[in-house]
């Protein structure tokens, strides 16, 4: 499966983007779709996932109550809300797909190309 993501840009401290991800296959039941992001120098970090059946939600705590993932099932494409961007947040985001639920990259098998974020001070 390939992975699309797309959404990244440049916004000020407090602003807001919506990041997209589309799957080139069906997305299953099963599956749980997520966001990572990677900062220069530093090792990729979870961000947020969803379990594509259920819709059931995961979230690092320093996003909780600021960013939103969510899924278009007939659409095979995942969204990231992002509001109240801290300069801190910017990096490169990838979505990627797994079976099971896991905040270690190295646990998912697919990855999209990524996305670029730059919040502004």
């Amino acid at each position: 499966v390939q992975l699309q993501a797309s959404g990244g840009g440049l916004v000020q401290a407090g602003g807001s983007l919506r990041l997209s991800c589309a799957a080139s296959e069906r997305t299953y039941s099963s599956h749980l779709m997520g966001w990572f992001r990677q900062a220069p120098g530093k090792e990729r970090e979870f961000v947020a996932a969803i379990r594509w059946g259920s819709g059931r939600t995961y979230y690092t705590d320093s996003v909780k109550g600021r960013f939103i993932i969510s899924k278009d099932g007939p659409k095979n494409t995942m969204y990231l809300q992002m509001n109240d961007l801290k300069p801190e947040e910017t990096a490169v985001y990838y979505c990627t797909r797994g079976n099971s639920y896991s905040t270690i990259a190295t646990d998912y098998n697919y990855w999209g190309q990524g996305t670029q974020v730059t919040v502004s001070s």
